[in-house]
């Protein structure tokens, strides 16, 4: 009898702790959705925002007001999220995140991909909803904006977001796996043993410093920057450019120029990139001296320098496969390999190429500055040579192949 009273009184201290404030309520919101959408109703009674001066009609409009109704309810935007949090907003329009789906939208064989995948969200679309779009783009509201891809619905958790394991969802696998990089390192390991007690930086320590929503580094997604001063590097860069198809085969920049320009995947002067470096030397100063901040940083620079050294070589070796008429551009196309087609690539050497650019070179380049020498070793610059000797193979027996 006891413990049923026991249950009866912890049922009840639970479903007064989740009560929904009455200024969230519209006409009848709460009476409506605590049976269609019960679980959203009880995130937003435990969120900070249910404290405040907020009804469901702050963000969701006023128009939808029944069952009969649903196509008046407003979906929110980011532009929602400025009203309130503009500081915010501002910090995050201005950096890597926003130019999220302009990136994803600038991969030329996007067009061609199942629309599940992208627009549906089950693929790309389902991280790079991170990214600012149009209001014209409805479906993509409906299926998530993108503030809530950290601070998710409807409780908007400042303390969830500030945990890596938010990062964890996009950060991870094949191209950036910043998540498994991070949480193997020492940096990592102290983090998941002790806790959160300060004395190892999780992803917010060093992308989001002081909760500033920019999020941007250095070298860019590519890790590309120009110009360079050195010339060794540059002539590698060139062929890596080149196979951006940033570069036509002579050199000249193309309309994908203005595309990385708009997604912000490289960096294009030597004071941008420099302004990210003394950011992260700074945040890496408030543990180590300046000068080890400075070297490691230095080291895993030259790190990038080494993989693009095995990287233009491949490239070129694949190049020149289309300059001898092995391999024919589809109509249409450059006379040179494309690296953002991904796995549309057409032949299996630049299946193999886009493998050694998008995952072995990132994770040498990554796991570098992510202090893990074993991805920089074993998942990066390892699998990059053992790439490199099987394109020079997979070349000669084409050519022989194309002779025959």
């Amino acid at each position: 009898m006891r413990g049923r009273m026991i249950v009866g009184l912890l049922a009840f201290a639970v479903t007064a702790a989740l009560t929904v404030p009455a200024a969230m309520a519209g006409p009848d919101c709460v009476g409506c959705h605590e049976k269609v959408t019960p679980g959203i109703v009880k995130d937003y009674a435990r969120s900070a925002m249910s404290e405040a001066d907020l009804s469901c009609d702050t963000c969701h409009g006023s128009e939808h007001s029944s069952a009969a109704d649903l196509e008046k309810v407003k979906l929110p935007t980011p532009e929602t999220c400025k009203k309130c949090h503009s500081e915010q907003y501002d910090q995050y329009a201005a950096g890597k995140h926003a130019m999220a789906w302009v990136a994803m939208s600038a991969m030329p064989t996007n067009s061609i991909q199942p629309h599940p995948y992208i627009e549906g969200q089950k693929g790309c679309g389902g991280c790079h909803k991170v990214g600012l779009r149009s209001e014209e783009s409805r479906e993509y509201y409906r299926y998530g904006m993108a503030c809530d891809s950290c601070h998710t619905r409807h409780s908007f958790s400042l303390k969830e977001a500030r945990r890596p394991e938010a990062c964890r969802t996009c950060h991870m696998g094949f191209d950036h796996p910043q998540w498994e990089m991070w949480s193997s390192s020492k940096h990592g390991v102290i983090y998941l043993t002790e806790g959160d007690t300060g004395r190892a930086p999780s992803c917010q320590t060093c992308h989001m410093s002081d909760g500033d929503h920019n999020v941007m580094t250095s070298w860019g997604f590519l890790a590309v920057r120009l110009p360079e001063a050195d010339e060794e590097w540059m002539g590698y860069r060139a062929s890596i450019l080149k196979a951006l198809q940033v570069l036509d085969p002579e050199g000249n920049p193309t309309a994908r120029l203005e595309v990385v320009k708009a997604g912000k995947l490289a960096r294009l002067t030597a004071e941008e990139w420099q302004a990210e470096r003394d950011k992260m030397v700074k945040i890496c100063s408030q543990c180590h001296s300046g000068n080890f901040a400075k070297e490691n940083l230095k080291n895993a620079d030259l790190m990038i320098k080494e993989v693009d050294k095995l990287m233009a070589e491949a490239i070129e070796i694949v190049a020149a496969l289309y300059k001898e008429g092995v391999i024919k551009p589809p109509e249409g196309k450059l006379a040179y390999p494309d690296l953002l087609t991904f796995y549309d690539a057409e032949t299996p050497i630049e299946q193999e190429l886009y493998v050694m650019f998008l995952e072995h070179r990132m994770r040498a380049f990554q796991g570098a500055f992510h202090m893990n020498p074993d991805y920089t070793t074993w998942y990066g610059l390892a699998e990059m040579k053992k790439d490199l000797v099987s394109i020079r193979h997979e070349a000669e027996r084409m050519r022989k192949e194309a002779k025959m």
